[in-house]
């Protein structure tokens, strides 16, 4: 993780620990946890002994924020890989939950980076301090079963990876109920372009789970009961929909590569944002002519009687003036639809690393949803009314 990275993330732990929660997961995306300090950024500075230097303070700064709280159970969820300070990071947690399959590189390859990432307190807390040097001297990394052994990890989680974040969820509800607190689950699958793939059981969640959580957080934050905010999370899931669009595919930290192979000239139909393909591949087309399709895909599946919520959603390295003229186009293939929108929201929301592409949500919405989503909001990603 980059300075800034690490800085983004440390902002939004701070203000998670805002929130009136018992049980607070920190995850990664599907098939790693974290590596650490960003050494491809560092080797690119203009300055890199700075950069590494500043690097180092910002993931320091936030595995200290980790490590210094007490009011609540703070639990570490490694779907995938996780290397040297990535590792450190996750053992800075109170509890290390870890998917089978996944593998731990709990060292630093003799970079003398000793207490980086507070590792020279968190490691031997949880080894002891001669198997703490074993593994920071043999250099190995360790499976996931191996790690639970030596107490790197608390839980293995024997759940494919696709399942992973699913049963992460579940587990952290179990432990919230068993400190009196109720909980409710509501699972986003708005997405029309695959259902049962190769990566996916049933629809996958995308640009709607922007929607679900405004909408239900502002339920919440009135002071609605749980089960009002339930239903009205499951209301909003269940009346939106997404399509999204690549131009090329996003490259993973642990992969090192594209996770699929779009030749130059070519665009991605209904692609996922864990980096999966989509269901179609075409060549390129028009701004005009990706939000006919996307739009007509979505309008298949949802009939909106009512006006809706628009989200055009960059996918991570779409310029925003290419966004907003994409914006263009989708207000102009709903209006000859006939479709009101109410809301407009532009930007890099739901996004997948460094992939080139966007995605339209839409959302049916009535007057209390209007009024939820139009409350004030304080968030990192989302500030309005305040």
């Amino acid at each position: 993780m980059s300075t800034g990275q690490c800085r983004r993330l440390l902002a939004a732990y701070r203000y998670a620990l805002t929130r009136p929660t018992p049980v607070l997961v920190l995850g990664g995306t599907r098939d790693f946890f974290s590596n650490g300090i960003h050494l491809n950024v560092i080797e690119a500075s203009d300055d890199p002994a700075a950069e590494s230097w500043t690097n180092l303070g910002a993931i320091d700064d936030l595995v200290e924020a980790v490590l210094r709280t007490t009011d609540r159970l703070v639990v570490a969820a490694l779907g995938g890989n996780a290397a040297a300070g990535g590792v450190m990071l996750a053992l800075a947690a109170d509890e290390v939950w870890c998917r089978t399959g996944a593998v731990l590189n709990p060292h630093y390859r003799r970079m003398g980076l000793y207490g980086s990432e507070f590792w020279t307190y968190s490691l031997p807390r949880r080894t002891g301090a001669a198997t703490a040097e074993r593994l920071t001297t043999e250099a190995l990394p360790v499976s996931a079963a191996t790690a639970h052994g030596l107490g790197l990890v608390d839980r293995e989680v024997p759940v494919p990876a696709g399942g992973f974040t699913t049963e992460v969820e579940r587990m952290a509800a179990e432990l919230a109920e068993d400190e009196g607190i109720q909980v409710a689950k509501v699972l986003v699958n708005d997405d029309v372009a695959v259902t049962d793939s190769l990566y996916t059981a049933g629809r996958r969640g995308t640009g709607a789970t922007l929607f679900v959580e405004k909408i239900a957080g502002a339920a919440a934050d009135e002071g609605q009961p749980l089960e009002r905010v339930e239903a009205i999370a499951r209301q909003v899931n269940e009346k939106s929909r997404s399509f999204g669009v690549a131009l090329s595919a996003c490259t993973t930290p642990a992969k090192g590569s594209p996770t699929f192979d779009l030749p130059p000239g070519e665009l991605e139909l209904g692609i996922g944002i864990h980096g999966e393909p989509g269901r179609e591949r075409r060549p390129m087309m028009t701004s005009g002519e990706i939000a006919d399709f996307a739009v007509h895909a979505i309008l298949e599946d949802l009939h909106p009687g009512n006006p809706v919520l628009l989200l055009v959603n960059g996918m991570g390295a779409t310029p925003l003036l290419e966004l907003y003229g994409f914006n263009a186009e989708v207000h102009r293939v709903l209006a000859a639809r006939g479709v009101a929108v109410a809301r407009t929201l532009v930007g890099d929301y739901v996004t997948s690393l460094d992939m080139a592409g966007a995605s339209v949500t839409l959302c049916q919405i009535d007057e209390e949803l209007l009024r939820l989503w139009d409350a004030p909001v304080s968030t990192p990603g989302l500030r309005w009314g305040m």
